[in-house]
């Protein structure tokens, strides 16, 4: 599966993006699929997953409360909504998954993912 993400952009402190993953080349209903980011100078952060059915999600506490994703199988998608962003959030953006069988596995670190897209960046300004 090949994975595209998108959605990024600059936007001020306090505003709010949704970033997209599109998949192609296989049904991304049967990938469990997680968002990272990579802040400068920094190292890769797990930003949230979900599920193959969408139905389990899962946090970081830095993230809980304001960023959400969700998933449409129907369109190959899933979303990542950011919201009241701070400067800090300020990275390239990333999607990945893995094939799973279950519906209600999801993955919280970045070995246990094997495709990825390839980044969106986000900028916000203070």
């Amino acid at each position: 599966v090949q994975l595209q993400a998108s959605g990024g952009g600059l936007v001020q402190a306090g505003g709010s993006l949704r970033l997209s993953c599109a998949a192609s080349g296989r049904a991304l209903s049967s990938y469990a699929v997680g968002w990272f980011r990579l802040p400068p100078g920094k190292e890769r952060e797990f930003l949230a997953a979900i599920s193959r059915s969408g139905l389990d999600t899962y946090y970081p506490d830095s993230v809980k409360g304001r960023f959400t994703i969700s998933r449409d199988n129907a369109k190959n998608t899933v979303y990542l909504q950011m919201n009241s962003l701070k400067p800090e959030d300020t990275a390239v953006y990333y999607c990945a998954s893995r094939q799973e069988l279950s519906g209600t596995y999801y993955y919280t670190t970045s070995y246990e993912y094997d495709y990825w897209g390839q980044g969106t960046l986000v900028t916000v300004s203070s």
